[in-house]
């Protein structure tokens, strides 16, 4: 069993969150790590287990204008850059035979407002017929740009450890 991280991030938060999910993953299985922007759909067949984050904009998932928005605020040139969403959308059906769980973070000060991009991209996922194993984790930042409040970084770790545990039981009595 393997399994594949995969995140969209900003300003770090969300990578910072990926690889504390990938350490835990790895404490059950091998995992890789990746940012959307370095990976190809098809990479996602390798691994038994996909683990899909990133920011929580507008409610939900990143767009490509909230992306560059966020671009700007960082100083930098807009650019068109795909995201989860895109990275979703672009997944062939594999008629439930990966197992799949969303993470995303988002700003304290909202935690208790609707929309999540977790919620939406396992949304998604089963919409189109995947295996999704977790309803979704969100991580914590201070503020837009972060950082990430104290402990989320473990916490994403234990999360890891509970997810991998869960995907290899499943795979495992399948």
């Amino acid at each position: 069993m393997s399994a594949l991280v995969v995140y969209e991030s900003g300003f770090g938060n969300t990578a910072l969150v990926a690889r504390s999910v990938g350490d835990g993953i790895g404490t059950h299985m091998p995992v890789r790590v990746a940012s959307v922007s370095d990976l190809e759909v098809g990479e996602a067949g390798e691994a038994d287990l996909v683990v899909i984050g990133g920011p929580t904009h507008a409610f939900g998932m990143s767009r490509p204008q909230t992306r560059q928005e966020g671009q700007v605020q960082r100083g930098d040139e807009p650019s068109e850059t795909a995201g989860i969403r895109e990275w979703i959308d672009a997944l062939p059906s594999d008629r439930g035979v990966h197992l799949f769980a969303t993470f995303d973070t988002r700003v304290e000060r909202v935690r208790h407002l609707p929309g999540s991009a977790a919620h939406a991209a396992a949304r998604a996922l089963r919409h189109d017929g995947h295996r999704v194993v977790d309803r979704g984790a969100s991580f914590y930042v201070a503020g837009v740009t972060g950082p990430l409040v104290p402990h989320e970084r473990e916490r994403a770790r234990e999360w890891g450890e509970r997810l991998a545990r869960r995907a290899q039981e499943m795979l495992l009595t399948a």
